[in-house]
C-alpha cells in the first residue's frame, strides 16, 4: 500500500497543538523596556548653524586638568565626546550615534505629492523675485561704474609711466653732465674699465 502524495514537501505545525500563541505569551524583561520606550522621531534638518569657525586660527593653552569642552577640537556636548577636527565632527553630528543620542532615527518623513509642488512653487516664486529685483536699469548703471573704474585705473598706469619716464630723463641728464665734467678734467670714466 503506497500512502498519498502530500501536496507541499514542507512540514506543517499545528500551532494550536503546541499552544504557540504570542499574543498569549508573557513579555521577557528586555521586550517591556523596548515597550516602554517613546518612539524615536522622524529625523528632522537642523534649526541652527554648525558652529565650525569659532576657534578658528586661536590658541590655547590645555593642561591635563583641562575639562573636555575647553579642551582642543570640537566637543558634542550630547555625546559628550570631544573630535579633533571639523570633517570629523560633521561626520559625528550626522551619525548614528548622536542622532539616536538626539532621540531621533535616522528614517526622513516620506514627502507628499502636495508638498513637492508647493516647494515647487516656492522656489519659482523666490527665482523671479530675484530676476525682477536685478532689472535692466541697475545692470547699465552697474556696467558705467565698472568701466569708469577701468578707465581710472588705466589713468592711473598712464600717470606712473610718465612719471618713470621723466625720472630716467632726468637721471640720464645727470649723467651726461658728470661724463662732461669728466672729461674737461681729463678722465675718461671713474674706474668702470682698465685700458692697457
Amino acid at each position: 500500500m503506497s500512502l498519498p502524495a502530500p501536496e507541499d514537501h514542507r512540514r506543517k505545525w499545528d500551532l494550536s497543538q503546541y499552544g504557540y500563541d504570542t499574543k498569549k505569551r508573557p513579555l521577557s524583561d528586555e521586550e517591556k523596556d523596548e515597550e516602554s520606550k517613546p518612539a524615536n522621531e522622524l529625523l528632522k534638518a537642523r534649526d541652527y548653524k554648525v558652529d565650525l569657525e569659532s576657534k578658528l586660527g586661536k590658541t590655547m593653552v590645555i593642561s591635563k586638568s583641562t575639562p573636555a569642552n575647553l579642551a582642543g577640537g570640537y566637543y558634542c556636548n550630547i555625546c559628550d565626546c570631544v573630535v579633533k577636527d571639523s570633517m570629523n565632527f560633521l561626520d559625528h553630528i550626522n551619525g548614528k550615534k548622536h542622532i539616536k543620542n538626539l532621540g531621533m532615527s535616522m528614517k526622513i518623513e516620506r514627502s507628499t505629492l502636495d508638498q513637492v509642488k508647493q516647494r515647487f512653487e516656492y522656489n519659482k516664486k523666490k527665482m523671479e523675485e530675484t530676476k525682477k529685483q536685478y532689472d535692466l536699469d541697475e545692470r547699465i548703471k552697474e556696467l558705467k561704474e565698472e568701466e569708469e573704474k577701468i578707465k581710472a585705473y588705466r589713468k592711473e598706469k598712464k600717470k606712473q609711466k610718465k612719471f618713470k619716464s621723466i625720472e630716467e630723463k632726468e637721471a640720464e641728464e645727470d649723467s651726461g653732465e658728470a661724463l662732461d665734467m669728466a672729461s674737461v678734467m681729463g678722465f675718461s670714466g671713474f674706474g668702470g674699465s682698465k685700458k692697457s
